[in-house]
C-alpha cells in the first residue's frame, strides 16, 4: 500500500514536495522537478530558501521569500493548511546553453501539515501550480484598453479575484497577528476554555508563568491543572457555563503547583470568569482574565501585623513605664529622688527604643544594647567580650533595662565609684542559649544588702518573665558578679 502511494505521488501531474519543519527537501515528485528544472539530488536535504532565493537580494526578492516563509510558519503554528492564491517567486533555472538564469514565475500554492503517530507535525506538503502564463496573459490584456472583449475578460478575471482575496487574507492575518501579540503580551493572565470539560484553547505568557509553564493547550482543566478542581474553581466555571453570568473574584486564594510534581504555593488572584456565547446565544466557553495580587495581599497582611505588633509594644511599654513609676515611688520617698530615678530608667528604655528604631524594630545585637546603656560611664571601664548575638525587640528591651540597672548600681555602690574600677562583661552562645557574666573588679568591698531594692526586683522580673531565663547576684569580696542564662528560641513565641 505504501509503495502504491509513493508511485501515485510520483506519477501525479501536479507538482508536490515534502519539506521538513526547518524547510529542507525530504521528497518531491517528478512534476515538481520538471516545474523547477532541478534534479532530485540537487534538492534532497537542502534548504528550499538556499536553493531558491526568489531572485537575489533585492527588496522585492526578500519580500517574496518572507511571504512564502510566513505561510510555512502559519502551518507550524496553527497546525492547519495555509493557502497562497498568488505569489510572485522567480527561480533560477538552466537555459538551453546550460547556463543558469533567473526566470520570472508566479505560483499558487497550498501547504498542508503532515503529522506522525504522536500527532506532531513532521513535514509540510507543498502543492504548487505554476500560473505564470495566466499572469502574463492578464498583463497583456490589461494593456489593450480599446477592446470590449478584453474589458469583459478583466471583469471576470480569476487572477484579479485571487489577488484581491489574498490581499484581504494577508490583511486579516496581519490584524490577527497584532491581536495575538497583544493577547500574549498582556500583563494580566488570560485563557480561553471551551466545552463542558473546559478545554484550554489558548492562554498567554502571564497565564503560563502563573501555572509553572505546564502543557495546557488542548487539554481539559482537570487534566492540565489537577490541583484546581478540589479548590472550588471548577464549580465556579460550571456555574458560569450554566447561568451565562460572569463571576468576579477578589484576592481569592488558590494553591498552584510550580510544575509537574512541584510543590504547591498559595497565590491571591483578582479574576473574572466571562461566558463566551456562540451565534445561537449558548455558552460555548469561558474567558478567564485576571491579575496575580499576591504581593499586594501579603503586603497588606504584613502591614496589619506591624500595626498589631505596634499596638502590642505600645501597651507593653506603657505597662513597663507604669511599673517603673510605681516601684520607683516606693523606693524613693522624696520627690526629687523619685524624679531622678524615674527619669534615668525612662532614658534607659528610650536608648534601646532608639537602637531598635534604627533597625526598623527587626532586632538588635547584644553588644550594641550593652554599649548604648553603659557608654555614659566611659567606653574603657566596661569591657565587653563575646560573639554577635541577634536579639528580638522584646529581648533587647529587657536586656537594656538590666544593663542600665547593673551600671547604675555599679556607679553608686560598686566598681564604677572609683577611678580604678572596671566591669568585665563576657557572654557566649551555645545550642541557642546565651550565657552572660557581669563581673565588677577593683571596686570597694560589697556586701549582700539586707533588703532587695527595686533594681534587683526589676532585673529578676525581666529575666524571669521577658527572657524566660535564670539569673543570680553574687556579692563577693572582689565585687558583684551577675550571671544570666536565657534561650534564644523564646523568639518564636
Amino acid at each position: 500500500m505504501a509503495r502504491d502511494m509513493a508511485r501515485a505521488f510520483d506519477a501525479s501531474p501536479n507538482p508536490y514536495t515534502m519539506l521538513t519543519t526547518d524547510f529542507r527537501y525530504a521528497g518531491m515528485n517528478q512534476a515538481y522537478l520538471d516545474a523547477v528544472g532541478r534534479s532530485r539530488s540537487e534538492l534532497i536535504g537542502n534548504n528550499l530558501f538556499e536553493i531558491f532565493d526568489a531572485g537575489g537580494q533585492s527588496e522585492q526578492a526578500r519580500e517574496n521569500v518572507r511571504q512564502l516563509k510566513n505561510s510555512f510558519e502559519r502551518v507550524l503554528q496553527t497546525g492547519e493548511p495555509d493557502h497562497l492564491a498568488l505569489i510572485h517567486y522567480p527561480i533560477e533555472i538552466k537555459g538551453p546553453d546550460g547556463q543558469p538564469r533567473i526566470e520570472d514565475r508566479y505560483w499558487s500554492a497550498t501547504h498542508t501539515p503532515i503529522r506522525d503517530g504522536a500527532g506532531e507535525i513532521v513535514y509540510i506538503l507543498q502543492h504548487t501550480t505554476d500560473i505564470t502564463e495566466l499572469q502574463n496573459l492578464r498583463k497583456r490584456v490589461s494593456g489593450a484598453r480599446d477592446s470590449v472583449a478584453v474589458a469583459d475578460l478583466l471583469s471576470s478575471n480569476v487572477l484579479a479575484r485571487a489577488e484581491h482575496l489574498q490581499s484581504d487574507n494577508l490583511r486579516l492575518q496581519s490584524e490577527r497577528n497584532r491581536l495575538l501579540d497583544i493577547f500574549m503580551q498582556a500583563p494580566g493572565f488570560i485563557a480561553v476554555l471551551t466545552g463542558p470539560d473546559f478545554v484550554f484553547q489558548m492562554h498567554n505568557e502571564a497565564y503560563a508563568a502563573l501555572v509553572g509553564r505546564r502543557d495546557l493547550t488542548g487539554r481539559p482543566l482537570v487534566e492540565a491543572l489537577p490541583e484546581i478542581p478540589s479548590q472550588g474553581f471548577l464549580d465556579l466555571l460550571k456555574q458560569v457555563r450554566e447561568t451565562g453570568t460572569a463571576f468576579e473574584g477578589r484576592a481569592m486564594p488558590v494553591q498552584l503547583s510550580s510544575g509537574p510534581g512541584g510543590s504547591l504555593r498559595t497565590h491571591y488572584l483578582d479574576f473574572v470568569y466571562q461566558p463566551l456565547k456562540d451565534s445561537d446565544g449558548e455558552v460555548a466557553g469561558v474567558f478567564v482574565q485576571g491579575h496575580d495580587v499576591t504581593d499586594v495581599v501579603l503586603a497588606g497582611n504584613r502591614q496589619k501585623l506591624m500595626i498589631d505588633e505596634l499596638n502590642h509594644r505600645v501597651k507593653n511599654t506603657l505597662a513597663t513605664v507604669q511599673s517603673i513609676a510605681m516601684q520607683t515611688a516606693r523606693s524613693h520617698g522624696e520627690p526629687r529622688a523619685f524624679a531622678e530615678g524615674f527619669q534615668a530608667r525612662l532614658m534607659a528604655l528610650s536608648h534601646t527604643h532608639n537602637l531598635l528604631t534604627r533597625s526598623h524594630w527587626e532586632g538588635a545585637d547584644l553588644a550594641e544594647v550593652l554599649r548604648h546603656e553603659t557608654e555614659a560611664h566611659g567606653l574603657t571601664r566596661i569591657l565587653p567580650n563575646g560573639p554577635s548575638v541577634a536579639l528580638e525587640p522584646a529581648q533587647a528591651l529587657s536586656l537594656g533595662m538590666i544593663f542600665h540597672e547593673l551600671a547604675t548600681n555599679a556607679a553608686k555602690h560598686g566598681a564604677l565609684t572609683s577611678g580604678d574600677g572596671r566591669v568585665l562583661v563576657d557572654w557566649a552562645l551555645e545550642n541557642d542559649e546565651v550565657t552572660l557574666v557581669w563581673q565588677e573588679l577593683d571596686g570597694p568591698k560589697v556586701t549582700t544588702p539586707e533588703h532587695r531594692g527595686f533594681g534587683s526586683r526589676l532585673i529578676e522580673r525581666n529575666v524571669r518573665h521577658d527572657l524566660a531565663g535564670q539569673c543570680s547576684l553574687d556579692y563577693s569580696d572582689g565585687g558583684l558578679v551577675f550571671r544570666l542564662t536565657f534561650p534564644l528560641e523564646r523568639r518564636a513565641s
